[in-house]
């Protein structure tokens, strides 16, 4: 499906919905197939219907004009849409395998890397989950995401892992979605109509050796030339670059942290400060020689919460000439947790801090609908302790689950509601890709 098709598409189904045009709907037969087989088929058209009720829940939220929801499709359809953080499509892991790894002894570890493999990778060795993924990425009409590649440590090998998947699939799918290294990249798979991967890390890997800071470091340049962009200065918890959003000291950028800051502007990587505290995040901010972006987050201002950042923050890393992404998280958004929540939080971004300094980072995937029946082959196992990076208060999530009109297939609709609160055009091209390309050239060196 090209980009002319999608718009066709998008716009038949979404206003299908309201009766503002005739278009033939998707046979609640095959949605009910969709759940029982797996075939290309019913893949596609799981994800057909899994649109059509992220869409009716946004028109719930947002009630647009036509003349709106045409416009803002049109818009979306128009130039590259850069997600500044997220996951591309989940593909459902396969349950029989699983079993057989647990069944033959697999610990929890070994277990929970096999099930990320298979969510990462199935869309290459299975038709029906590689129908379903390539259908999401058009149904959300995103060029590029930012692509979360690493994992929540500083470990190296254990790193290389997650970014390995990732590189077998933009490898073996190059022809739909393949991995960017420059910017240009992105622009070049809009211009091709084709999707591309730009990889994020959730840490600085570190060799844990620590002789000097320099040798401490080294890892940088190398996860560099396997093509890692973006890297967490931290998750969460403390560590020693500086303090997580989590910790209630907020200590701050350590000496550490300054080096590995230095590090990333000298071989090119985008410092991201959406998991660090708010004292860590400013000093990132103020000590960076190139732009710092927060992917993934909120308004504190609108909304207090912990992976919110505050005014004085969103201002330094705008004046370094970074962004915040606005997030799809119920929690940390506040009000009703719904679209109209994340459009509140780009309103209040947009109009303290300016459209160029304004993304949007979900935070959240599409998952395969056959996860649920896979699983269900998997007997459970023992509760298992919390991974050490998993840190979070206990109010840090008082909305449960996730809002549908937020779902990550509806990607168009916020567009539509960009178009609704009023921004100019040119604003939303801003916030749906142009600021996020324009930092990547920066964190390179190249002329925005």
């Amino acid at each position: 499906m090209n980009r002319r098709q999608f718009l066709g598409a998008t716009v038949g189904a979404a206003v299908a919905l309201r009766g503002l045009a005739n278009d033939k709907p998707l046979l609640a037969a095959e949605a009910a197939a969709a759940e029982k087989t797996s075939s290309p088929a019913t893949a596609v058209a799981a994800v057909q219907h899994a649109a059509a009720s992220a869409r009716q829940a946004a028109f719930d939220v947002l009630q647009p004009t036509p003349r709106q929801l045409q416009h803002g499709l049109e818009l979306h359809a128009a130039g590259p849409v850069v997600e500044s953080y997220g996951f591309s499509p989940r593909s459902a892991p396969d349950g029989d395998a699983l079993r057989a790894a647990l069944e033959g002894g697999a610990t929890p570890l070994e277990l929970e890397d096999l099930r990320t493999d298979q969510m990462m990778t199935r869309c290459i060795t299975d038709a029906a989950q590689r129908a379903e993924y390539l259908a999401a990425w058009e149904a959300a009409g995103v060029t590029c995401i930012l692509q979360n590649a690493g994992e929540e440590c500083q470990d190296p090998l254990r790193l290389l892992r997650r970014l390995a998947h990732f590189t077998h699939v933009t490898d073996m799918l190059r022809d739909h979605v393949f991995r960017a290294v420059t910017p240009e990249d992105i622009v070049r798979a809009h211009r091709q109509r084709q999707h591309c991967l730009y990889f994020s890390g959730n840490a600085v890997p570190l060799t844990q050796r620590w002789v000097d800071a320099g040798s401490e470091l080294d890892f940088v340049r190398l996860f560099f030339q396997l093509g890692v962009r973006m890297m967490h200065v931290t998750y969460n918890r403390r560590n020693m670059l500086g303090d997580g959003c989590a910790e209630p000291a907020n200590g701050g950028l350590s000496d550490f942290g300054r080096a590995a800051i230095a590090e990333m502007n000298r071989v090119g990587v985008i410092p991201d400060v959406a998991h660090s505290g708010w004292q860590t995040s400013l000093e990132t901010a103020q000590v960076s020689r190139r732009p710092v972006v927060a992917s993934h987050t909120a308004c504190a201002g609108l909304n207090r919460h912990i992976r919110g950042k505050p005014d004085n923050v969103i201002k330094a890393i705008c004046d370094g000439g970074g962004l915040i992404g606005i997030c799809s998280i119920r929690s940390f958004l506040g009000g009703q947790g719904d679209l109209s929540a994340m459009l509140d939080h780009i309103d209040y971004a947009v109009k303290r801090f300016g459209a160029e300094h304004v993304a949007i980072g979900t935070d959240v995937a599409y998952l395969s609908r056959d996860d649920a029946r896979e699983m269900q082959k998997v007997p459970r196992g023992r509760p298992a302790r919390k991974r050490f990076e998993s840190f979070w208060p206990a109010d840090a999530f008082p909305l449960p689950g996730e809002h549908p009109s937020l779902a990550w297939l509806n990607w168009p609709m916020f567009t539509v509601g960009m178009v609704q609160r009023g921004h100019r055009d040119d604003a939303i091209r801003k916030i749906l890709g142009d600021n996020v390309l324009r930092v990547a050239r920066a964190a390179l060196g190249a002329t925005a």
